[in-house]
């Protein structure tokens, strides 16, 4: 019996079998794509892109949504060989969402300073939406990096307390604390920027 399970083991290093996290079913899904199942890549993509779907609706114009949706997906494609099974794939694919998201910011701020014709239609002002991203940036900055990161994915990317749990290796009690400290910090530090002003 341990002669086989020997085996297995060298077996399986040898052909250097790859492994998701534990409990990430889209690591999983990206695991067995990266090894060819184009099923298990297709069903993937599917729910990724309901995914993204969702994280943009919240953060874009609704004209941008579909687009955006499709940059990513296919970002995340080209990428597919970066992702590595021992770290979350739903930190992975966050880092391309946001990098899209703030992409596609930044198209909409040069839209809208240097349009290509004039016209009588209304355009949505975003420049609030892009000040506020650099506002919180420059915020989270001053902030201890445990807490920075973890307000970034719960409260700026939509993760919940268990992924970003995951994500970063701190207990989920220690994240709970982290955003709280994090948060308390950052309103004191704003109320002393008011008081200054």
């Amino acid at each position: 019996m341990a002669q086989k399970l020997a085996l297995a083991i060298s077996l399986m290093v040898a052909h250097g079998t790859r492994r998701s996290v534990p409990g990430d079913r889209w690591g999983g899904l990206m695991v067995a794509a990266q090894s060819g199942d184009d099923a298990a890549y297709n069903r993937l993509l599917a729910e990724v892109a309901a995914w993204l779907h969702r994280y943009y609706e919240r953060r874009l114009p609704p004209s941008h949504v579909d687009d955006v949706v499709q940059e990513a997906l296919v970002a995340i494609h080209l990428k597919r060989h970066t992702y590595e099974p021992e770290r979350p794939f739903r930190a992975w694919m966050a880092g391309i969402a946001r990098y899209k998201w703030i992409d596609r910011l930044r198209s909409i701020e040069h839209e809208r300073v240097y349009p290509i014709e004039e016209v009588d239609v209304p355009i949505e002002d975003h420049e609030s939406t892009v000040t506020s991203f650099l506002d919180v940036r420059n915020l989270l900055i001053q902030l201890k990096p445990a807490q920075a990161e973890v307000i970034r994915l719960v409260k700026l990317e939509g993760f919940s307390i268990r992924e970003a749990a995951a994500a970063t290796g701190q207990s989920a009690a220690l994240v709970k604390i982290n955003i709280h400290r994090g948060i308390a910090r950052l309103a004191s530090t704003i109320d002393n920027d008011e008081d200054i002003a």
